[in-house]
């Protein structure tokens, strides 16, 4: 586990480093060594991850292992996104996100709780759940940027060195909507299992999640509905992005943070 980790942590920081110095040079960022490395310190992560998640007792979801899985997501969607995004800069967030995240996993203790004798139906409720969070996470940082890019054009602030450095405000656009409909996708599908699948919500400590993640649900269904028909985009759009996610964080980290932690 020892290795899995220094391996991991040392292509993350080697890929950290590239692109750093790429865009503080203003050379270009070899795509190819960057999504490589990418790649062993996924893997890695995966390997380390693993053992801690799947456990003879059942599956452990404790907040340390979400917190290393969701980073690991955080990752892969990145990855896949930039298969067809020009957005390879961004991964000067992604990859420290991960480190962190995957440190914060390793490191980190909380209440041992193996899910024992759950449906595959549950288990699948569980991983799209963390998979559409990691999602429309990222989705929630991207609008932080266009806010940024925006009032760059606007007022020539003081950020423009680092504005500079990011895609283009359409290719940043682009890639917001791009990860809202992935993440609202994933998460109307993690909700309707989880209707079926999850019989007492009550005995669960579940309905306040379930309340938050609906309301979060309906404001990004809204804006995309807003942008297919009436054109939304800019700061409206990634206004609505950042108060949906907030509701969803609220719902989902929010309420594990204080049963596991506080109660």
């Amino acid at each position: 586990m020892h290795l899995a980790f220094l391996l991991a942590s040392m292509a993350y920081v080697l890929v950290s480093l590239h692109i750093g110095w790429a865009l503080i040079q203003d050379k270009p960022i070899h795509k190819g060594v960057s999504l490589g490395l990418l790649l062993v310190g996924m893997a890695a992560h995966a390997t380390l991850l693993y053992p801690y998640v799947v456990t003879l007792y059942g599956l452990n979801f404790n907040l340390f292992n979400i917190i290393s899985l969701t980073s690991l997501f955080f990752l892969f969607f990145y990855l896949l996104f930039c298969l067809y995004r020009p957005i390879l800069s961004l991964g000067i967030l992604a990859a420290p996100t991960a480190l962190i995240g995957m440190t914060v996993g390793y490191i980190g203790r909380a209440p041992y709780q193996p899910l024992t004798d759950v449906s595959v139906g549950l288990e699948a409720h569980i991983l799209l759940s963390l998979a559409a969070y990691c999602v429309l996470l990222m989705a929630a940082v991207q609008a932080l940027f266009l806010r940024l890019q925006i009032r760059e054009l606007k007022h020539h602030t003081i950020h423009r060195f680092w504005v500079n450095k990011l895609p283009s405000l359409q290719s940043m656009e682009s890639l917001l909507f791009d990860m809202l409909l992935v993440g609202f996708v994933l998460l109307s599908i993690a909700l309707g299992i989880g209707f079926i699948y999850v019989e007492d919500l009550m005995a669960q400590h579940i309905v306040h999640k379930t309340v938050f993640s609906l309301l979060s649900w309906l404001l990004f269904g809204t804006l995309l509905l807003g942008n297919w028909r009436a054109g939304w985009r800019g700061k409206r759009a990634a206004n609505i992005t950042i108060y949906a996610f907030i509701l969803l964080a609220i719902g989902f980290v929010g309420s594990k943070f204080v049963l596991e932690m506080l109660i």
